[in-house]
This record gives structure tokens, sequence and C-alpha cells, in this order.
């Protein structure tokens, strides 16, 4: 039985994880105390005890937490932005390709996806690795989540018998064109620049829908919206993330219709001249803690789904 300890379980993350995992019967959790959660002594004793360690932590205290890490057999699960782009780390989004989905069996450090990035990485990735979209293109981005992406100081703020008026309409936020999480969608892609990302919060509690629109003349070697379909339909058979053709609700694309699943659906739009690249999922699910768990899940030899939402 292999023993996971998750280290920052008190977060939004953590406690998602925590909460799917507690009645499990193939593992065991490790505990730790109230006093002792963040107690340093505490904590390296925990994560070098553990077969798999979840790190739902800042980006610091999860470099922190790895330094404390001697136990060369510890499994390590990163959900911040500290190792998306570090040398030695395994990205876990194993769905973009056959060695990719090898990779995170075997490997001893994971950096699990943000949420943006991952529909971003898994509309563009393909493209670029078929060569229909070139290296150095300037793409754009936009992505809608709920609120509970924010953590739990915006999710009391949307929740708040006094909530703020405003909260009411969607809100466009990392004004600064400067998110954190460009770096790991231009590396993970192998795109040259980093998109123009337009991330925007709405009056909902979970989902996404991320949108990369392109214009036809971008395309490389005579590809089309249906050369685009066809790389999708190829990699993309499930069972976490699948291509599905015809996602929309007449005419609308609700980031609510994935909402509490943990699997992702990739769907194409557009005319001959203008097409819409668009992933939809939840941000606590394939976004989070579902993509977490599923890199668990092919560590320890089960299927990706194995006790997933999908």
């Amino acid at each position: 039985m292999k023993k996971v300890f998750i280290d920052g379980s008190a977060g939004t993350t953590g406690l998602r994880i925590y909460e799917r995992l507690e009645d499990r019967k193939d593992i065991e959790l490790i505990r730790l105390s109230e006093e002792n959660r963040k107690d340093p002594d505490a904590r390296k004793a925990a994560l070098n005890s553990a077969d798999i360690a979840f790190l739902c932590l800042p980006d610091d205290a999860a470099r922190e937490a790895v330094a404390m890490i001697e136990n060369p057999d510890t499994v390590v699960l990163d959900t911040s932005t500290a190792h998306r782009t570090a040398e030695g780390w395994c990205y876990g989004f194993p769905e973009l390709s056959a060695e990719r989905y090898e990779a995170v069996k075997t490997a001893k450090r994971i950096a699990v996806p943000g949420c943006h990035a991952g529909g971003f990485i898994a509309l563009v990735a393909p493209l670029v690795a078929e060569g229909i979209i070139h290296k150095d293109a300037l793409l754009c981005c936009h992505s809608l989540t709920g609120y509970s992406g924010g953590g739990k100081k915006m999710i009391a703020e949307y929740e708040g018998e006094d909530r703020d008026a405003l909260l009411n309409a969607p809100r466009q936020y990392a004004l600064n064109a400067t998110h954190k999480h460009l770096k790991e969608m231009a590396h993970v892609t192998g795109i040259e620049n980093y998109p123009s990302f337009c991330p925007i919060v709405g009056d909902f509690y979970s989902g996404m829908a991320v949108t990369v629109p392109l214009f036809a003349k971008q395309l490389k070697n005579g590809a089309d919206i249906n050369s685009i379909k066809q790389v999708y339909e190829r990699l993309y058979t499930g069972p976490v993330v699948r291509y599905r053709e015809g996602a929309d609700e007449g005419g609308f694309f609700s980031a609510l219709g994935m909402s509490g699943k943990d699997s992702m659906e990739i769907s194409v739009y557009g005319c001959e001249e203008r097409i819409l690249l668009m992933a939809r999922y939840d941000n606590l699910g394939k976004g989070a803690s579902g993509a977490a768990l599923e890199c668990m899940n092919l560590v320890m030899g089960y299927e990706p789904d194995f006790g997933l939402n999908i």
C-alpha cells in the first residue's frame, strides 16, 4: 500500500485532493495534526516517509519542500508554478504524446499543469509538433474560469454576504500582460513568443473555457480547419482528454459544461478563414486536483481515469 502525503492540504487544491483520497483503501494518507502541519521537522519526516507527495503550496514553499526530500524513492507531484519549466521535472499532461504518457509513469518529479495553461497547451502543442503552426507564431488566448481558481480569498469574496456588485459580471485580470502561466505556455508548446493572454474570472464556482483564435493564413504546409480536427481526433481519444465535434449548446459554449468533472473536451469551430480552437474542463478538475490525481494513477500503474469523475 502506497503512503501519500499532501503538503498544503488546507488550500483549495490540497483540500480537494485530500477529500478525494481519504476514503480510498489502496493508499495510506499521512496526516499531520493542525499544530504540526507547518512544522518543518514534521513536514520533512512526512515527505521522506511518503511514496507519493503532493505539494499544494506557494512557489517558494514548494521549492523548500523539494529541498527537504532525501528519500530517492519519493515521487513528488507539485501543483505550484515552481517547477513547470524546471530541468529534470516531467510536465504532467500525459495526453500530449505517447512518450510523455510513459514518462509520467516513471517520473520521480512531476509538475502538474496550471489551470489556464493546460487548455492552451492541449490546443497548441499538437499543432506545433505536427508542423501546422509556426514556432514563431504570434498567438492570442482568452480563458474564462470560475472563481474557485482564485483560492480561498477569492471564494470568500464571491460568496460573502456583503460582496461587491462588480463581481456580478465577468472580470478580466492580469492586465499587465505578465501572467505567471505564460512561461509554461510557451515552454511546453515550443512556441518562441509568449501569447497575448486574456484571463477572465466569472461569477460561477468552477469550470473553464479556453479559446485560441487563428487565421487560416497562419497555418503551414497547406493545413486547414479539417487538418486541425484530424490531429485532435487522432491524439485525444480519451478517457480523460477527448476530441468532441459539436460540443456547443445551440451556438453557445458555456464554461460550466465540464464543471465537476476531471476530463477535458477539445473542439474546433470557425470557417475557412478564421478558426477557433477550444478546450473545456474544470479549473479544479483537469485544471488542478484531477490532473494531479491522474498523474498519481499512472505512477501507481493504474489507468489514468481510476477514481476520477469523467
